[in-house]
């Protein structure tokens, strides 16, 4: 069994920055693209950013020039830095991996963390 567990969410006050973290665990060969998520209450889940196993990145418009999205494969782990946070980046963050296992691909979701940002 694969888990995905996120850690570093909190509250910080606009302009402020928070790391993101989601490490895996558990029996798998390779983890492909990571992505981070986002679910405001009473929105939809967004999607924030991805980074593909090469560490080629892509961003929301809404987040471009503020997060930054990086991993260490060695480590099994993403990170989501935010910088320069606004009160409409409160949401619960969840990551998501395609993670290789016997040469298929499944999806992974971590639990969340709650980011909120006061004005």
């Amino acid at each position: 069994q694969v888990q995905l567990v996120e850690s570093g969410g909190g509250l910080v006050q606009t302009g402020g920055s928070l790391r993101l973290s989601c490490t895996a665990s558990g029996r798998f060969f390779s983890i492909n693209d990571i992505s981070w998520y986002r679910q405001a209450p009473g929105k939809q889940r967004e999607s924030v950013a991805i980074i593909t196993r090469g560490g080629s990145t892509n961003y929301a418009d809404s987040v471009k020039g503020r997060f930054t999205i990086s991993r260490d494969n060695a480590k099994n782990t993403a990170y989501l830095q935010m910088n320069t946070l606004k009160p409409e980046d409160t949401a619960v963050y969840y990551c998501n991996a395609a993670v290789y296992i016997d040469y298929l691909s499944y999806d992974y979701w971590g639990q969340g963390t709650q980011v909120t940002v006061s004005s």
